[in-house]
Order: C-alpha cells, then sequence, then structure tokens
C-alpha cells in the first residue's frame, strides 16, 4: 500500500509541470532575467533616473536666462473735473513698451549679472488744453548682485546634487550586488536539490535491482526470506526519499522563480558548470582592490562632505552677511528716437571619521579570511572527490558479497548511504567553493577569473 501510494505521489508531482516547456537556466540567464524583472532594483533604477533629472535641472538654471516682455498696444482713457475752472477734461494716454533681459548665475561667486534693455513709446493728450506729447524712452542696464560675508549657496546645492547622484548609483550598483549575491545563492540551492534527487533516484535503482536479485534467492531457496523483508525496506526507505528529495526540489524552484519575477506554472532546470576555476589570489592585492573600490567607502567619503555642508549650514544661522548691487547704464528721453542719445541718463565630521575608518578595518578583515579560505576549499573538492571513488569501489565490492549471500542487507545499505553522502558532499563543496569566489569578487569589486575590476554600473558618469 504504501509502495503504491508513493509511486503515485511520484507521478503526480512528476507530471504537475508537463503541461509546460521546461526552461533551462544558466546562472548568467537567472541574473539577467532577476535584473530585468526585480522590483527593487527597478525603484533603485527609478531613484536614479530622479537624481539624474535634479542635477540636469540644477545645471539648467545655471545657464543664461532670457526675458522677454512685450506690450505691443496700451490704451486709457481718463475723465476727471477740474475744480478751478468747473470743467471736465479727458486724458487719453496710448503707449507701447517691450523689455529684454538676459541674467546669468555665476556659479563661483553665488552672484548673478544681467543686462536689460527697456524701450517704450508713449503718446499723451489733454483734450481740455489741446495738449499732445509724445516720447519715447529707452533704458539700457548692466546690473550685478553679489552676496558677501557668506559661503556660496549655489555651489553648495549643485556640489550636494552631484552627491547625491553619485549615491543613488552607488546605491544601485549595491542593489545589482545583492541580487546577483542572492540569485547566485538560489541557484546553487535548487541546483543541489536538483543532484540530490537525481543521487537519490540512483539510489532507488540500485535498491530496485537488489531487490528484484534477493527476490529471486528467497524464491529459490538459497536465501532466508529475512533478507527479502530487510530489501523490501531499503526499497520503501529509498522511494520514500526520492519523494521527499522531489518535494524540497520543487519547493526550491518555486522560490528561485518567485526571486526570479519567472511565472509561477512555468518549470524550469538547472544547467550547472561543473568547472571549478582555480584563481591565484594575493592577499595584499585583494585588500589593494577591496579599499580602492569599496563603494560602500565611497558612500562614507560622501557623508563626511555632508556633515561639512550641514556645519557650515549652521555656522550660517548666526552669520553677519551683505549683498553688493551695481547698476550701470545709459538712459534716454527724447521726442524722436533720432535724439534718444543727445542727452544720455565639527564634532560629527569626526565620529564619520572613525565609522570609516572602523569599516575599513572590517572590509580587511574580510577579504583576508576569504583569501585564507579558498585554499581551504579547493582541497576538499579534492578530498570529496576522493571519497566518491572510494565509496563507489567500496559499493561495488560489497554489492557484490550481498549478491552472494556473504552480506546482509543492513550492511550493504550503509554502504549505499556512504556513496550518496560522499556524491552530496562533492556537490556542496563545490558550491562552497564557488560562492566563496562570489564573496571574495563582491568584496573587491575585482574579477579574479578575468582579472578585471567588477563594477555593475559606470559610476565615473
Amino acid at each position: 500500500m504504501l509502495k503504491q501510494t508513493l509511486v503515485l505521489g511520484l507521478l503526480t508531482l512528476s507530471g504537475l509541470y508537463s503541461a509546460h516547456a521546461q526552461e533551462v537556466l544558466t546562472l548568467e540567464k537567472a541574473l539577467n532575467t532577476a535584473f530585468e524583472h526585480s522590483p527593487s532594483l527597478i525603484q533603485s533604477k527609478l531613484s536614479l533616473e530622479q537624481r539624474q533629472l535634479n542635477l540636469e535641472a540644477q545645471d539648467a538654471s545655471l545657464k543664461s536666462q532670457f526675458s522677454l516682455d512685450v506690450t505691443p498696444f496700451r490704451y486709457t482713457r481718463n475723465n476727471q473735473y477740474d475744480n478751478f475752472n468747473s470743467k471736465w477734461y479727458a486724458n487719453e494716454t496710448k503707449m507701447s513698451s517691450a523689455s529684454f533681459g538676459i541674467t546669468q548665475p555665476i556659479k563661483w561667486t553665488d552672484g548673478t549679472i544681467s543686462l536689460y534693455n527697456d524701450f517704450s513709446w508713449q503718446d499723451a493728450s489733454n483734450r481740455t488744453s489741446g495738449g499732445n506729447n509724445t516720447s519715447f524712452n529707452h533704458n539700457l542696464s548692466l546690473r550685478i548682485s553679489q552676496p558677501l560675508f557668506t559661503y556660496n549657496r549655489t555651489k553648495m546645492q549643485l556640489k550636494e546634487l552631484e552627491y547625491a547622484l553619485e549615491n543613488a548609483k552607488i546605491s544601485y550598483a549595491l542593489q545589482q550586488l545583492s541580487i546577483e549575491k542572492n540569485v547566485t545563492s538560489q541557484f546553487y540551492d535548487v541546483y543541489q536539490k536538483q543532484k540530490d534527487l537525481n543521487i537519490s533516484r540512483d539510489e532507488y535503482n540500485n535498491q530496485k535491482q537488489n531487490y528484484d536479485i534477493i527476490k529471486n534467492k528467497v524464491e529459490a531457496g538459497l536465501l532466508a526470506k529475512e533478507e527479502l523483508y530487510q530489501a523490501e525496506v531499503n526499497l520503501a526507505n529509498s522511494e520514500s526519499t526520492v519523494y521527499s528529495k522531489e518535494i524540497s526540489f520543487e519547493n526550491a524552484k518555486d522560490n528561485f522563480k518567485l526571486l526570479l519575477g519567472m511565472s509561477l506554472d512555468e518549470d524550469i532546470a538547472i544547467l550547472f558548470d561543473n568547472n571549478i576555476p582555480t584563481v591565484d589570489v594575493n592577499i595584499n592585492d585583494a585588500v589593494k582592490y577591496a579599499l580602492d573600490q569599496r563603494m560602500e567607502i565611497r558612500q562614507k567619503q560622501i557623508t563626511l562632505e555632508q556633515d561639512v555642508f550641514s556645519i557650515i549650514r549652521t555656522k550660517a544661522e548666526s552669520e553677519f552677511k551683505g549683498d553688493l548691487s551695481v547698476r550701470v547704464g545709459m538712459d534716454a528721453l527724447a521726442g524722436k528716437v533720432k535724439n534718444m542719445y543727445d542727452k544720455p541718463t565639527d564634532n560629527e565630521e569626526e565620529s564619520d571619521e572613525i565609522s570609516l575608518e572602523e569599516q575599513k578595518k572590517e572590509i580587511v578583515i574580510d577579504v583576508r579570511q576569504i583569501c585564507r579560505n579558498l585554499p581551504t576549499l579547493i582541497r576538499q573538492i579534492e578530498i570529496k572527490k576522493k571519497s566518491i571513488e572510494n565509496a563507489e569501489r567500496t559499493y561495488e565490492i560489497n554489492l557484490e558479497k550481498y549478491r552472494n549471500g556473504n552480506l546482509t542487507g543492513m550492511d550493504l545499505q550503509q554502504f549505499q548511504n556512504q556513496l550518496t553522502t560522499a556524491k552530496q558532499d562533492y556537490t556542496s563543496a563545490i558550491i562552497s567553493y564557488k560562492i566563496e569566489l562570489l564573496n571574495l569578487k563582491i568584496q573587491t569589486l575585482w574579477d579574479f577569473e578575468t582579472h578585471k575590476s567588477y563594477l555593475p554600473v559606470d559610476l565615473l558618469k
């Protein structure tokens, strides 16, 4: 009954995704999928774009600003009563004007320089007196405004926006690194579950063959029935293990698909690169790469600069300041255009520095530990591989004894367990080494396999 239930469960579970095409994922493909669909990375990218737009807007505000104000024609008529003459009189005014200005902010001094050109024409008449007055007015002026005895607010604001953009780029890069670490870790986890399932299926096939052999020998009277009972127990346990590994594998795939943003109804398989890269890592070089390139250090440096800005603002609350304004120009007023110019008229910063130095020490320690650990992991892979070879030979020798009736089923199961454990340990050793290589790349931002600097985004732009 147990056997029938387990077989039915296996058939049901393995057929869950039979209606869907299987997606074979390499680590590179999985990373690209995660980068494309990750909500946190998308949000980080939007923040990066917003900081970029803010800086561009501030840069645009420092360019020359043009203004043009035109009044093509304006007419006014006003009736007033003259008490002295006891008469009503009417004033009529017709006018036209234009004003053109150019204002240029000065980033280096926080001042502004402006050039204005104003031109107007006016025709005023009084019907009572019969008077008529037509005039042209032209004003050309150069104006300079400069704050004194205070800090440069324009330059500081621009620098803060530059730091905000750089910080957003760093956050985006760190988010990419975090996603790469999580995806890689779960990719290997799914592979390990997939490998464990394959190992358990191989073990089940071995147990099935052994069961058939023992059954035939018991029926022929060559072995006692107790051996058949033990063989049935071993086969049932092996079958149960396959089912358990199948469930674990499917659960791992679901979690991995959720991380990648894939449909949960889509079946996946992991294509693992069994190549074991050996890298020559010099501890001093690795530490240097980490201290030169680690983005968290740059974030701390930005914080120090921002602390200085905060101190400046705090001191400015009680500052003595002034403004210098200068206007140089020509005014002209005439009845005709050609006559117009005949008559021209601390502690916070120190705290962050300490924090920065402590972080540098932690980075150095982490990098050194990884570099020291890599040779040990390589050695472990070699040992685990040798253990598989020994376990396979031992199992084959004792399997022959078991078939000849010189070994009990319980004893053979122990050798089978040793072989299974050796295969699982070998897979774990490879994954541990690859994870540690990834940690070294993340800690130093240097790819020791390609000997190139590794940055998810160009932070120099």
